[in-house]
């Protein structure tokens, strides 16, 4: 799968977590807006869970995939945020090879990308 934008980046994104929560069961909400730092709540047996959902097609030298974990824009594009720093328990990942992660929050101490693989 290619990703030809970032908004079919972030819907592929996000329709693949609600498939996998979904699947997994999990009920999914959607939140109304977008101010919010998650993408969407997931509950499991009364268990409810903030999720931002990330997608990458983004490879590095050693063809490792690689998502970046800050926020930028704004005309110069600057960052305001990071995702460590924000409201959320879990991240969501998934590639273009359909391989997806779900990373506690927690576990991540880098603040501007994460390499992907089996570790």
């Amino acid at each position: 799968m290619n990703f030809n934008s970032n908004k079919e980046k972030g819907n592929t994104g996000l329709g693949m977590a609600i498939a996998y929560f979904t699947a997994n069961s999990y009920i999914v909400s959607i939140p109304l807006n977008d101010i919010q730092d998650y993408d969407l709540l997931v509950d499991k047996e009364g268990v409810v869970s903030k999720i931002q959902v990330k997608a990458t097609g983004c490879k590095t030298k050693n063809n490792i995939y690689q998502v970046s974990l800050k926020s930028c824009g704004g005309t110069k594009g600057k960052e305001y945020k990071t995702i460590i720093n924000t409201d959320v328990d879990y991240i969501f990942i998934v590639n273009t090879e359909l391989s997806m992660y779900l990373i506690q929050i927690i576990e991540i101490h880098n603040k501007s990308t994460i390499n992907l693989g089996k570790k």
